[in-house]
């Protein structure tokens, strides 16, 4: 493996060495609250907005000035994997820790404005929009990292060996889906990137999101102490379980992975259930918070853009979307990082390229944080 000599964004811990430890998985200092469920509050975003998008006047201007963009087409030009029109969708989710704003008042992340990356998600829409696929990019994973130019028309060197968030930290959105598409071959058609203030605020105004915990999660760092059983959890609880790396599995980035993607579901199964078409202040401020919590691509950047974008989502319900984790090892030569299994990563990419389910093949035997199972909807 071959590093920078220079430390990389996006990549604040040392190294352990030792053995793997498991049960509380001391590894590393407390994550940032940037690590989260982001796409549950961009489906949710999603969701939202398409009950908020039919408004009119003042409230679709708010709506539509609440919405920030990048032009992600614009920042990477020609140079990207072909687009497959096969009726499907291939967007990247995308999380920052950005500790401007309101995102100061959670704690972690960066003290002086800038952000970092922590959780990805390429989320594929198949052919007719009635089922998706999600697969989880570790943010531990160790890749070489794409030259590429930013939505400033800055341009920044490729790295190798460095941690996949890096590629958020060095060149913001437009380097973030440049690494993606250089990993993966596929052409990334949309990017939403969710910040963990609009998270939370958006998890209060739906009410709270009803899980189970099968153990007892107890972990001060992410300030979250769950009972086994049913909970209903606020938006800080759901902060806090999706952050939670030391309280379940082996203490990795691979099991918190697993309670996102459980969280996510139970979120969407929240959504769907939520009646809020009969009340017209629930449905405004679900809508404003949802618009605030997003930045998308250009091609995304209006409510009757997004709305109807969204409008090919709200079809597909939990039990139609299957949730992987990129294919990975961990790594020999240091515990607290993960290497790319490629020829099984490569089933998943062509698989999702074609428009078909991802083999079990692909995972299976793969690295996996062991928190399966603990988090599921209620």
């Amino acid at each position: 493996m071959s590093a920078e000599s220079t430390p990389e964004p996006g990549i604040p811990e040392p190294a352990q060495t030792g053995p793997r430890r498991r049960g509380k998985g001391h590894r590393r200092k407390a994550p940032s609250t940037g690590r989260k469920a982001l796409l549950a509050t961009a489906w949710a975003a999603a969701g939202v907005v398409v009950l908020g998008g039919t408004g009119a006047g003042y409230v679709y201007f708010k709506l539509n000035g609440n919405i920030r963009s990048v032009d992600i087409n614009q920042a990477l030009g020609a140079d990207r994997p072909h687009k497959v029109d096969n009726g499907s969708e291939n967007i990247l989710v995308l999380g920052s820790d950005s500790r401007s704003g309101s995102n100061k008042k959670l704690g972690g992340g960066t003290d002086d404005g800038s952000a970092r990356s922590d959780t990805a998600m390429i989320v594929h829409v198949y052919k007719g929009h009635k089922k998706a696929a999600v697969v989880s990019i570790p943010r531990d994973t160790l890749i070489d990292r794409p030259a590429c130019t930013d939505a400033d028309g800055t341009a920044h060197p490729a790295g190798s060996g460095v941690m996949f968030n890096s590629a958020y930290s060095t060149g913001g959105a437009a380097c973030a889906v440049k690494t993606v598409e250089s990993l993966t071959g596929i052409r990334m058609d949309h990017y939403l990137e969710v910040d963990f203030a609009g998270f939370q605020k958006l998890i209060d105004d739906l009410g709270g999101v009803p899980v189970t915990t099968t153990k007892h999660i107890d972990d001060p760092q992410s300030h979250l102490n769950l009972k086994a059983g049913t909970h209903d959890l606020t938006g800080q609880q759901a902060l806090g379980l999706v952050r939670t790396r030391h309280g379940v599995g082996d203490g990795s980035d691979l099991g918190r992975i697993q309670l996102q993607q459980a969280f996510v579901k139970a979120l969407i199964n929240q959504v769907e259930h939520v009646g809020v078409l009969s009340n017209p202040k629930k449905l405004y401020d679900l809508a404003d918070t949802a618009t605030k919590a997003v930045t998308t691509d250009s091609d995304l950047a209006s409510v009757n853009s997004l709305a109807d974008f969204a409008n090919g989502l709200k079809g597909i319900s939990s039990s139609h979307m299957k949730m992987v984790t990129m294919p990975v090892e961990y790594d020999p030569a240091d515990p607290n990082r993960v290497l790319l299994e490629k020829a099984k990563a490569r089933l998943v990419w062509t698989a999702l390229r074609d428009d078909r389910p991802i083999p079990a093949s692909a995972t299976r035997g793969t690295a996996t944080g062991e928190a399966k199972g603990v988090v599921t909807s209620s």
